[in-house]
């Protein structure tokens, strides 16, 4: 059984990696074709970005309390309660969805404390409104994304996910630089071209799941429902926690960005090489971690506590092993990364020394999201948001500080960038620790409830 545990994680994070690295591809394309345009184009797009991924991030962390639930029941093979969690994840959407487009269409807070300059503002504030409107597209996909992982489809979200890349591109040229009669609006036509394709990419997908037989089992469209409070209850009290710890773990970056931007420009864009690989490599762990917890959340509604606790400990298994493997690449590579990112030489030389800690790092970081994401599998939120602030707040974030700003105990010199990165392994390793224990406590806890002894999930869901 374990043997078909491994096949079963595999299967199902390897699509979902191939997905996020194209996710990821777009915002690389943005960035790159906008460069092209002007200086001020690259930093609107640069600074809208962050906005939105500040925004986005942490309410998107709400509606993945719907995957969870789907993976429950669908492994207790209730097909009907399915459909009706997922059309409870469409009311929810509708909460969320609008106060992203808000925060999005009138972000004057934002760019209040970026203090802009005022062609960057300008450029800046268009890139927004135009994103705010593709925001609820956005959020439709993810509940899409969600359902179908949890029903161990995951390629339609790969294959969509692919098109929407395929698209963008030609979008990006189309609103951009103004080809076939359009206005050419510059980095403001990376949100417009966006826009456009994730609108047509939800459309697919609504499609997909009222023609694909694979999907009309659910009866989704079968039947109106309106919100269901204790439903739409629960899906709170689960992602409310799963919303906060995306919080604490972007606005940790976000703020040691900032602290490290007070070192110099050489400094801040070293880091800033150092966080963008460190970000690109997560997306490995990060799809891995989502198929322990689907697979989880399936063993579990099927009754099979055994299953599902075996399923967290392979998880760390191949989370563990890719994790060294992905850090000897960083560390095998690492100057040809930095010659990569910069010609600046002074700049190379600390990012090499950054990436160098990046490598450790991420082996933390891929322990820490497989505790995460195996405890939701068992909806459980509230301990990893406790212990991910704790952790990243107080020792990642505050202990990079003494570190790198401060001189750490005894007046030491500050060990500036570097300091931040140290403080971070130890942030990451301690909560990796601490929810690696606590994983052990909740999974014997379930087993112990259980009377089941053997599973046959892994070998009839196979994605």
């Amino acid at each position: 059984m374990t043997a078909s545990m491994y096949r079963s994680i595999i299967n199902l994070s390897l699509p979902i990696f191939i997905g996020q690295i194209a996710v990821m591809a777009n915002g690389v394309i943005d960035t790159v074709m906008a460069g092209r345009v002007s200086a001020v184009d690259q930093a609107a797009v640069g600074i809208g970005m962050s906005v939105f991924f500040s925004v986005f991030v942490p309410l998107m962390g709400v509606l993945l309390a719907v995957p969870p639930i789907i993976a429950q029941h669908y492994g207790a093979r209730d097909d009907l309660a399915v459909g009706e969690d997922v059309r409870q994840g469409f009311w929810l959407t509708l909460i969320l969805a609008p106060i992203v487009f808000l925060l999005l269409y009138f972000p004057d807070p934002f760019l209040y404390i970026s203090q802009l300059k005022p062609e960057v503002e300008a450029k800046t504030l268009d890139y927004l409104r135009w994103t705010a409107w593709g925001s609820i597209a956005q959020f439709m996909f993810r509940l899409f994304y969600g359902f179908t992982t949890a029903i161990s489809q995951p390629r339609s979200v790969m294959l969509l996910s692919v098109f929407a890349l395929a698209l963008k591109v030609p979008l990006n040229f189309v609103f951009m630089y103004g080809y076939f009669g359009f206005t050419a609006m510059g980095g403001v036509g990376c949100a417009v071209a966006t826009t456009v394709a994730v609108w047509i990419t939800v459309a697919i997908a609504a499609f997909i799941v009222w023609w694909n037989p694979n999907y009309q089992r659910f009866g989704i469209f079968n039947r109106w429902s309106w919100p269901i409070w204790q439903h739409q209850w629960q899906l709170w009290k689960l992602g409310l926690p799963m919303g906060l710890t995306f919080l604490i773990d972007v606005t940790s970056f976000t703020f040691m960005a900032l602290f490290v931007a007070r070192l110099g420009t050489t400094t801040a864009a070293a880091h800033g090489i150092a966080t963008n690989l460190g970000a690109a490599a997560y997306m490995l762990p990060m799809s891995i971690s989502v198929a322990v917890s689907v697979l989880i959340g399936q063993a579990i509604g099927a009754g099979d506590g055994r299953a599902a606790r075996r399923v967290g400990l392979v998880g760390y298994r191949v989370a563990i092993a890719c994790g060294f493997a992905v850090a000897a690449l960083i560390v095998l590579s690492s100057s040809a990364i930095s010659r990569f990112y910069t010609n600046d030489v002074n700049v190379q030389t600390l990012a090499t020394q950054l990436l160098m800690l990046v490598a450790v790092y991420h082996v933390f970081d891929a322990v820490l999201a497989v505790g995460i994401n195996g405890l939701r599998g068992y909806k459980n939120a509230v301990v990893p948001m406790i212990v991910c602030g704790v952790c990243l707040w107080g020792v990642g974030l505050g202990g990079g500080y003494v570190l790198g700003l401060q001189g750490g105990i005894g007046g030491n010199r500050p060990l500036g960038a570097p300091g931040f990165w140290y403080a971070a392994i130890v942030s990451y390793g301690l909560a990796g620790m601490i929810l690696v224990a606590y994983f052990n406590y909740v999974s014997r806890a379930h087993l112990r409830k259980t009377a089941k002894t053997g599973s046959a999930i892994f070998a009839a869901q196979q994605p």
